[in-house]
């Protein structure tokens, strides 16, 4: 797509299945205009990608012909489109209607004003409406309809024999005259070959070699097997939808000194609101005042919650449980961790894999070939060798049946978007099936160090008193930094505070250019730096030259305290692992994956937390080294993933095979490289791998099912063993076995 196209988005409804999307593309790539369109089932949704001014009206008119429902995205409230205009006068009982927060599927926006025929043809794949249970849904009303007349045909027929035969031909009737209006709208469309299409060649060529039971009974099994569609589709939505559900819809909002209660997705950036004990944070915020104990198990899936407070950042969706918190919101509701993860997601389900392209392309050249080996069966043996026509074209028929692609085209892209959805649930980002795809291959990983396989900020690790007590020197050395905001600094002060060490006041603190800082606490007179500028100030024993040079070797930085021009006491910092990183890399090496540190900082840092991880590591590089070591490790062979901030490594991230971007819901985290961890746990990478491989296990199985099932009774069909009844029931519960089969990705735990 070029710099100069624009993209209209759209919501759709109705659509269950990869044969509607692929309907729906074709119908509105043929519009002028129009220079690509990308299909979302599982998003329930459709973006179009033109040059000038979209001709809107003729896509929501040419949607509408194809039987589903069809609204303009960006919507809002009380502003309805539909496939005739837009409606541009106020309705007034659509107002607080939400237009773009809920699913489309169950209103028939394409349906009345594009004319009768949009309206009828509207009717087989109209869903239920939000909150309603798929029994209600008019599909539903339709299938239940033709079922029962089917049953009432049964009735007539013994009842009144001689009329049984048109009894069954109007119980067909009542399901099979929307699916051909839909074949027909759909052949005009530019998709002659389609389900609905085989469905209706097989039903009107039953009828005439007098199989009209038989005909009546294939069509309610069809339309059975798109309810069942209908619902697995659905589910597979409110798995990614269910996000958004969990941002509660109001929020307490201070103004003016007074609480107010406000619309969530009224909040702007800078507001301060108020969150009680056990509420939902409505937006992404920063805490301004309060602490409690945040449970973020909703959106991270972590089973404890987290001690949060002043200056710390939250989630929308998240829970606060035991305290009072204020906060400044720093998202606005369109733009919030979840609404970003939500969209990211359904844009990533537009971007179709390589497999999922394959079995598309193969499918274009295989439903018709399924009409010629069908039309083949019927003629051939009756014209070459003299076989019964009625039996020939009976097994054609069959053929159609069982030829129907649903299953086979729907293999791919329902265990891809249930792999996308259950992903993001968990905190995995994947940018597409192709994405997710490629983890299934991954055997090397390359990580950055800080930020990555570290916390990406010091801590103190050792206080080491020499004539005094821990806490006395935390003490001495608190008072000197109280006020800095460098990274040493805060790490000693975090530390005094967690031994609950006093600060006293520090009076003529002074920083010394690349030395330290000095100061007088509680009249005596302190300096806290270098060893090399502390030697300067007091004698070291050999002891403590030992103690600070075994420190250093392990990668950290110590900090002399000297006191009365003495020695009071060493601190040693350094940036240390996060807490599941050693995990992270032995589960890699557990799959037999290479893991590779890749870091600008020094040897003896690097080397330090290299040993205490198991990971190989290599040091002192410069943006471009990175770059050239995943290139090396790609000509051996490997396919690499590379693991960074998604800033300093971005020449990396994008050399490698997939660029994995490390962070805590930041944009960097969400928009750069081709996947992101939204929690910052480095097992994660993992994870992504055998959720990929899960994925591609249930490709294979939901494939192998689609085929081997219709490979068995082509046979069985040829030979006469089986007919109308099990072809259909063959494509319909293939169908439903490989979409229920995908499903299960859904309750993937990792």
């Amino acid at each position: 797509m070029t710099a100069s196209l624009k993209q209209t988005r759209f919501k759709i409804g109705g659509m269950d299945c990869a044969s509607c999307a692929a309907k729906i593309d074709t119908a509105v790539r043929r519009l002028d205009g129009v220079a690509d369109v990308s299909v979302s089932v599982t998003g329930a949704s459709m973006t179009v990608s033109h040059g000038g001014a979209l001709p809107e009206d003729k896509v929501l008119r040419q949607v509408a012909r194809l039987g589903y429902g069809i609204v303009k995205a960006d919507v809002k409230a009380g502003a309805r489109i539909s496939a005739g205009k837009a409606d541009d006068h106020n309705h007034a009982d659509h107002e607080g209607h939400d237009h773009e927060g809920h699913d489309h599927e169950g209103h028939d926006h394409g349906g009345q004003p594009a004319g009768k025929e949009a309206a009828a043809s509207s009717h087989l794949h109209s869903d239920a409406e939000p909150g309603q249970a798929w029994w209600r849904s008019r599909r539903a009303a339709l299938t239940l309809s033709c079922a029962a007349a089917l049953l009432a045909a049964y009735g007539i027929g013994h009842v009144v024999p001689a009329v049984e035969r048109w009894a069954f031909l109007a119980a067909l009737l009542v399901g099979l005259v929307p699916i051909a209006r839909r074949a027909l709208m759909a052949a005009l469309a530019g998709t002659p070959f389609s389900i609905e299409m085989l469905m209706t060649i097989a039903a009107v060529g039953a009828v005439m070699i007098g199989a009209t039971e038989e005909a009546a009974a294939v069509v309610v099994l069809f339309l059975i097997g798109e309810m069942l569609e209908g619902v697995a589709a659905g589910r597979a939505r409110a798995s990614i939808q269910g996000l958004a559900d969990l941002v509660p819809k109001t929020a307490l909002v201070e103004r003016n000194g007074d609480i107010v209660e406000l619309a969530a997705e009224e909040l702007a950036v800078g507001d301060v609101i108020v969150v009680r004990p056990g509420d939902r944070i409505p937006a992404d915020g920063e805490i301004i005042e309060g602490s409690s104990d945040i449970d973020e198990a909703p959106v991270t899936g972590e089973s404890t919650p987290k001690r949060k407070s002043v200056g710390e950042a939250v989630f929308a969706g998240t829970i606060s449980t035991d305290g009072v918190l204020k906060l400044r919101v720093t998202a606005a509701a369109s733009d919030n961790t979840i609404a970003r993860v939500v969209r990211l997601v359904e844009e990533a389900q537009e971007a179709k894999a390589p497999t999922e392209r394959f079995i598309d392309r193969f499918s274009h050249y295989y439903t018709p070939a399924v009409l010629v080996v069908g039309a083949l069966v019927a003629l051939l043996p009756p014209l070459l060798a003299g076989g019964d026509w009625n039996e020939w074209i009976y097994k054609g028929l069959a053929i159609l049946l069982i030829g129907c692609p649903c299953a086979l085209v729907i293999s791919t892209p329902a265990a891809i978007a249930a792999g996308l959805a259950t992903g993001a649930r968990r905190g995995l980002l994947m940018k597409g099936g192709a994405v997710l795809e490629g983890f299934a291959g991954i055997t090397a990983v390359a990580f950055d160090k800080t930020g990555t396989l570290t916390q990406g900020k010091p801590v103190v690790t050792d206080v080491l008193p020499f004539g005094r007590d821990e806490r006395a020197v935390l003490a001495l050395a608190a008072a000197l930094e109280q006020g800095s905001s460098h990274p040493l600094a805060v790490a000693i002060l975090d530390r005094a505070k967690a031994d609950k060490a006093p600060v006293p006041p520090a009076l003529a603190a002074r920083a010394i250019s690349g030395k330290g800082v000095e100061g007088k606490v509680g009249g005596v007179a302190v300096f806290l730096g270098s060893g090399q500028a502390a030697a300067e100030r007091a004698t070291l024993t050999e002891a403590q030259r030992l103690a600070i040079d075994g420190l250093n070797s392990q990668g950290k930085t110590v900090s002399v305290l000297v006191a009365d021009g003495t020695v009071a006491g060493l601190i040693a910092m350094r940036d240390e692992p996060r807490a599941d990183a050693a995990a992270g890399i032995a589960a890699l090496k557990g799959e037999g994956i290479r893991a590779v540190m890749l870091t600008g900082d020094n040897s003896r840092t690097a080397e330090a937390i290299a040993a205490s991880l198991g990971i190989e590591a290599r040091a002192e590089l410069l943006p471009q080294d990175k770059q050239r070591i995943v290139g090396e490790l790609q000509g051996e062979g490997l396919k690499v993933a590379k693991v960074g901030d998604g800033i300093n490594d971005a020449p990396a991230l994008a050399a490698a095979d997939i660029g994995i971007a490390m962070g805590g819901g930041t944009d960097v985290a969400l928009e750069t490289a081709d996947a992101a961890i939204l929690h910052g746990r480095v097992t994660d990478v993992w994870r992504m791998i055998k959720l990929s491989r899960a994925v591609m296990a249930n490709i294979r199985q939901n494939i192998t099912v689609a085929l081997g099932l219709k490979v068995v009774f082509l046979v069985t069909t040829i030979a006469g063993i089986t007919g109308l009844w099990p072809a259909i029931l063959a494509d319909t519960g293939a169908t439903v076995l490989v979409t229920a089969n995908a499903m299960r990705l859904l309750r993937w735990r990792g």
